[in-house]
């Protein structure tokens, strides 16, 4: 066996081997077994070390070089790139900040595929054409180029009905939320209805805010809106394309009744639209704001796509709320970073979000693919939900099992699932684990579903 074979592990009974040779040699990066500026095999000789063709070697390259990995140097050959390690150096007097994503846990892609290239160039190009107004203090609800791009994107990708001016530019769904908190209690609005289970940490983000927290059972046409309705509640925060934790998605005839509770109660729907462009099935399931613009306030960011760290999402907000959301939107910051936005907007007209979201999508419908399959191998009994969409699934666990035990101790294993139970205000339902698997390799990910199955 080669050095090269031992190094880059390839799974020929598995389709996608491209994939997994760009996963292997990414993770290789990664961890810092190829340290910056070590010289790659030419393609043609990795291709005759690992068995395949030189043309899956000419594409993974490219991929990485798209990604500021490699890079290619005239007379060199193919280099790994001086800021492709993750590996943090530490600074003297400060301790060494973990970098890497726990195995299985939710809510994050994969941090090493943001496409460094594509967006440096972006960047640049947004810094070249910017005008010296942009340097001044602009429009505290996002550069104009952005809104007008961004409700293109959403009109396309996600059936939105909306304008540039209705959308407000915000540092993430988090401040989308916050803002809609803002406008709420300035009506007299006191209550809003949750979904049951549902993210906990969007929960305890709106109880901070002020307002309380009404439990709303899910079942497997989502969100009870029967049950709604005896809240008294006048505003909802739902995930209806994908809901966090199960899965399901808002049946039709629950979305009709959802929107005629709005009307009703003269109430405010809050779609959390976190990770809907992941659908792997069929196409991705339209955003509710579309079906009732005047009732929805529409809430997004580019955290499941690209990264968390960018810190840009966005607010889609009915008009009859919007001045009072762009006045919170002033109070809170006076706008945003111009020059990011900027470059956020070249990206988006260049198609390069386009272009990564389908790459994104093709790797996590097969890491999804690696982890149902090491589920029905190392735990056969469990039930499976949630694989449709997302970049997490749900794994239910036979009754009187203790899911925050399990946690506990696959967080001393150095994994990341989270706890059914934990994400229900009501105490009632099975426990079971919600295990993410974007930011990780199908080799990775059986791995980890192997160190849980011996902790269940």
């Amino acid at each position: 066996m080669s050095v090269w074979e031992a190094l880059v592990e390839l799974d020929r009974t598995r389709p996608r081997v491209g994939d997994q040779l760009v996963g292997a040699l990414r993770d290789a990066i990664t961890r810092g077994r190829l340290a910056p500026g070590t010289r790659l095999p030419s393609t043609r000789d990795l291709a005759a070390d690992l068995g395949v063709s030189r043309g899956l070697v000419v594409g993974a390259y490219e991929q990485l070089t798209a990604e500021g990995r490699l890079v290619t140097r005239r007379g060199s050959g193919t280099v790994v790139a001086a800021v492709a390690t993750a590996v943090p150096r530490q600074r003297e007097g400060l301790p060494e900040r973990a970098t890497a994503v726990a195995p299985l846990r939710p809510g994050v892609p994969d941090l090493g595929m943001f496409p460094r290239t594509a967006w440096r160039r972006a960047y640049e190009t947004a810094l070249t054409g910017a005008l010296d107004a942009d340097f001044d203090y602009g429009d505290a609800v996002g550069v104009p180029r952005l809104r007008q791009e961004l409700a293109g994107y959403l009109g396309r990708v996600r059936a939105a009905l909306v304008a540039p001016e209705g959308l407000i530019v915000t540092a993430g769904v988090t401040q989308g939320l916050a803002l809609v908190a803002h406008a709420l209690l300035a009506r007299g609005v006191r209550r809003i209805a949750f979904e049951d289970p549902g993210s906990a940490a969007l929960r305890d983000h709106v109880a901070r805010l002020g307002l309380e927290v009404v439990p709303v059972p899910v079942d497997e046409e989502g969100l009870d809106v029967r049950a709604l309705s005896r809240t008294r509640a006048k505003a909802v925060l739902l995930t209806p394309a994908h809901q966090f934790p199960t899965g399901v998605v808002l049946a039709p005839r629950r979305r009709a009744e959802l929107v005629g509770w709005a009307r009703r109660v003269d109430g405010l729907i809050v779609e959390d639209d976190y990770d809907a462009e992941y659908r792997y099935d069929r196409e991705p399931v339209a955003c509710l704001q579309g079906l009732a613009p005047d009732r929805v306030a529409l809430v997004g960011s580019v955290s499941k796509v690209l990264a968390p760290g960018l810190r840009l999402g966005w607010l889609v907000a009915p008009p009859a709320w919007l001045p009072g959301l762009c006045a919170a939107k002033a109070d809170a910051d006076n706008g945003g970073p111009a020059l990011q936005q900027l470059a956020f907007a070249e990206f988006l007209a260049g198609g390069g979000y386009d272009r990564h979201l389908r790459r994104a999508r093709r790797l996590h419908r097969e890491r999804r693919d690696a982890i149902v399959a090491a589920l029905r191998r190392h735990l056969p009994k469990a039930r499976i939900g949630g694989i449709a969409a997302g970049l997490h699934l749900v794994v239910e666990l036979p009754p009187g099992t203790d899911d925050v035990a399990i946690v506990e101790r696959a967080a001393a294993a150095g994994l990341g699932p989270l706890a059914l139970s934990a994400l229900r205000m009501r105490k009632r339902g099975p426990a079971g684990l919600v295990l993410g698997y974007a930011a990780h390799t199908p080799h990775e990910l059986a791995r980890a579903v192997r160190t849980l199955a011996t902790l269940v």
